[in-house]
């Protein structure tokens, strides 16, 4: 499967990229639409999963890169997180 999409021209990729995304998008909300009551236990781990996601992605896109860009200067790397040297 992986070899047919990797021989696709770059267009096409992108284009079923966004259909596939647009799907899952779609069934999503079908889901909140077809349901009338959801167990609160489920709606807290969704919502502690997505704080957990929230955070992944602000250490790996926003901290880890600052972190390594900051080594070697006069402070350690987490003050100047902190800091505008």
């Amino acid at each position: 499967m992986f070899n047919w999409f990797a021989s696709l021209i770059p267009v096409n990729q992108a284009l079923l990229g966004t259909l596939f995304t647009w799907v899952m998008t779609a069934q999503g909300a079908a889901i909140v639409f077809t349901t009338k009551s959801v167990n609160q236990k489920f709606l807290d781990c969704m919502l502690g999963f997505a704080g957990v996601v929230m955070i992944a992605a602000s250490y790996w896109s926003l901290l880890a890169p600052a972190i390594k860009m900051a080594q070697g200067n006069s402070l350690p790397a987490w003050v100047q997180e902190f800091c505008v040297v």
